[in-house]
């Protein structure tokens, strides 16, 4: 449809049909059932109003969506689509690593892949919409959902912002296998005070600037067609009736044109924050606002027409938002293929087909982080092995937002274990349940478990304790249940449940080779686990293929490579921490300094347990000083650092190089080291390579006291190594 001819359709409209549009409902509208990912109280919507919304949440599946799509067609006067959407987070029913999980293979490419295939499985399933990928940028691992960031870093979020963007959406949204693509949560969602889900933020504009919007603005500048608002508030206002935050920056400063949709009934919770007295305010201000969607609230259907009417919001508002809506569903070519490519047919073929699979594979086995290792790992083929852990036999590997992913689909570990060693001599105790017997978890689809008795719980650690005597080497499958991460799962104590470490306590005790696999969502405190075992390998929560990408690593036949995305506090007390901080006034210097009146705790260290950008491998590099091929930079200079990288071990091996800038002296206090780069190295024992990176002017800006991002003259330092605690910096002035 012509431009020309979405105006004409616009204009022959009437109000309450342009209205309909802008409102979006639950599935369960439509079928009787559907995903509910938010509270479904009553929301007041009339039969009439649910006949004419413009979108719906929570159906999937190509016969519901074509069912649902030609009775909604067949009632409405222009016959105008319906838009079906969902929270296609991490895969659709081929899970891939949570988003995290994804991070840490500092391969913004192999996400792209993954979301184009899980874009294949959605829109063969009618989706044309995916909430997906979430920009927020998190330093608090006590919030839950950090599980669907890729991390700590405002560059490297960046770069995934863009990867997934283009991923899901292909070159083209008409095109077979693509949907569109929603940033969220915007903005500041991922940093609630006390780590607390829902909560308030507080933010100044530089931070705000600096660190927290560049990766929202990466996947605008990458064409995502829709922007998500956030919970939270941000200087006081809440972001879905934030005009300054969505007019002027959204909109005007980084040029967004899309549709912008507030999450689940964002627009009536203003009335919670005190923001507006009633619903008719709230409607005021959220289109005032330029939130185009009402995601089920109801606030729109019920009062816009009456504020129109009344004269207290022109209509004109009201047209700019159903233009873009318009725009969008024409953009995927909804008006002459109302279905798009929803086909029963297809999805047997394309949904968990053997490409897919190996993917979801290859991203699993490249999301691992080898977080410490005392020779335990790979396991010894001559040596029996007890898997000891309430993950042995989980198949829940998928994460917490896998609403569509099932079950069925995912193999054990003991699964996985057998089906590639069938001749292993290897035994399997769950040794405890998941969560101590005093945890309620509640996820968006599940019911409580069962509760194990006392003397079940001890009867279980006792075959797990003599289990772990008989063999020579245990691998312990600890973790968080995939609910205690992901949203309203905030903890403020970050652990593993007592049970288990309760568990691993009495295997450390009889057996001195443990390596202990840790499922999580999210940094945990993991103190005790490193002193206690040999060997600690991350995994997240892997996806379908999360199992079997363990044992290929497990058994030596891919050696891991992932980084830590975001910095494992050595406590829960020392959160929100991340390794780009400001220096103070009074820094303390570990090992050095004894003056009590330094920025530093008196308990514990300054520094996280394990750092962003850590991560070991089943070999060792050797990382060379520093080299710039100048030590004077002008501004249309490139100047070129580099390192040579030695693998010193005794393995094939793959590494990540990470460049790391200091500004050492500008206008406001600029962060001790921020990313600017990295590269992947694969090297057989004993080959060296040389690792350069182009540094222009460009990596050189930030947000000056003058508002603007350029660069100012003066002193840099450059660091190269394997994580962000590269040190031996090499320094060029610029300017």
């Amino acid at each position: 449809m012509t431009k020309e001819a979405l105006q004409e359709l616009l204009e022959d409209m009437s109000l309450e049909e342009k209205i309909g549009q802008m409102n979006q409902v639950a599935g369960s509208f439509f079928l009787g059932a559907s995903v509910a990912t938010g509270p479904m109280a009553e929301k007041g919507f009339t039969q009439e109003n649910i006949d004419r919304a413009g979108s719906a949440i929570g159906v999937s599946g190509a016969a519901a969506v074509k069912k649902v799509q030609k009775a909604y067609m067949e009632k409405h006067p222009h016959r105008i689509p319906l838009l079906f959407m969902l929270d296609v987070i991490n895969g659709y029913k081929t899970v891939f690593p949570i988003p995290l999980g994804q991070g840490a293979a500092f391969e913004p490419e192999l996400s792209m892949r993954c979301a184009r295939m899980a874009a294949r499985e959605a829109a063969v399933s009618g989706l044309h919409v995916t909430f997906s990928p979430m920009a927020d940028l998190v330093r608090d691992a006590r919030w839950g959902r950090v599980m669907e960031s890729t991390g700590e870093d405002p560059y490297l979020n960046s770069l995934y912002a863009t990867a997934m963007v283009r991923g899901y959406q292909g070159n083209d949204l008409r095109d077979r296998g693509s949907i569109a693509a929603c940033i969220k949560h915007f903005a500041g969602y991922g940093a609630p005070d006390a780590g607390r889900d829902y909560n308030t933020v507080e933010l100044s504009e530089h931070t705000l600037r600096q660190f927290y919007l560049p990766a929202y603005e990466a996947g605008v500048r990458a064409g995502a067609a829709l922007v998500m608002t956030a919970f939270n508030t941000i200087e006081g206002i809440p972001a879905t009736g934030n005009r300054r935050l969505m007019r002027q920056i959204l909109r005007n400063e980084m040029g967004f044109d899309g549709v912008l949709i507030s999450d689940w009934a964002a627009i009536e919770e203003m009335l919670c924050h005190g923001y507006c007295a009633d619903r008719t305010q709230a409607a005021r201000r959220a289109v005032a606002a330029g939130v185009d969607m009402d995601m089920m609230a109801g606030v729109y259907a019920e009062q816009l027409a009456a504020l129109v009417q009344g004269g207290e919001v022109s209509e004109t508002l009201i047209d700019e938002a159903v233009m873009r809506i318009l725009t969008l569903k024409n953009a995927l070519g909804l008006f002459e293929a109302p279905f798009k490519d929803a086909d029963e047919e297809k999805e047997k073929e394309i949904i968990l087909c053997e490409e897919h699979r190996a993917l979801a594979r290859e991203a699993a086995r490249k999301s691992f982080v080898l977080l410490k290792n005392e020779g335990v790992l790979p396991l010894a083929p001559d040596t029996k092995t007890a898997y000891i852990g309430p993950y042995v036999d989980s198949r829940n590997l998928m994460g917490a937002w896998s609403l569509t992913g099932e079950t069925k689909d995912v193999a054990t570990l003991r699964e996985a274990v057998l089906e590639q060693r069938a001749d292993a001599d290897a035994v399997f105790c769950c040794g405890c349940p998941m969560t101590d017997r005093d945890m309620k978890l509640e996820g968006f689809l599940e019911c409580m478990d069962e509760m194990v008795s006392a003397e079940e719980q001890q009867r279980m650690m006792d075959e797990a304790v003599e289990a772990a005597k008989a063999c020579g080497r245990v691998v312990m499958l600890l973790g968080e249940d995939r609910r205690q991460s992901g949203e309203a799962a905030s903890s403020a104590g970050i652990q593993i449940p007592g049970i288990q470490q309760e568990l691993l306590d009495r295997v450390c005790a009889v057996c001195d080779q443990v390596a202990v696999v840790l499922f999580s969502g999210r940094p945990l405190d993991i103190r005790r686990i490193a002193e206690k075992a040999q060997a600690v390998l991350l995994a997240w929560m892997p996806g379908t293929e999360g199992a079997r990408a363990l044992v290929d690593v497990l058994s030596g036949r891919y050696a891991p490579s992932g980084k830590l995305p975001m910095s494992f506090p050595y406590c829960a007390g020392q959160v929100p921490v991340h390794y780009n901080e400001y220096a103070t006034g009074r820094p303390h210097v570990p090992g050095k300094d004894k003056d009590r009146f330094r920025s530093k705790y008196l308990d514990i260290p300054n520094a996280p347990l394990y750092p962003f950008g850590f991560g070991l491998t089943y070999t060792s590099f050797r990382v060379s000083p520093v080299r710039l091929d100048r030590d004077h930079m002008a501004k249309d200079d490139v100047l070129t650092a580099s390192v040579t990288v030695r693998n010193t071990g005794l393995a094939e091996g793959t590494e990540t190089i990470q460049l790391y800038i200091h500004d050492v002296a500008a206008s406001v206090v600029r962060p001790i080291k921020e990313l600017k780069g990295f590269c992947k190295v694969t090297l057989q024992p004993g080959e060296q390579k040389d690792i350069c990176f182009p540094i222009t002017e460009r990596e050189l800006r930030f947000l000056t006291e003058n508002g603007r991002w350029e660069s100012e003259p003066g002193v840099f330092e450059v660091f190269i190594g394997t994580s962000s605690l590269a040190d031996m910096p090499a320094r060029f002035v610029y300017g």
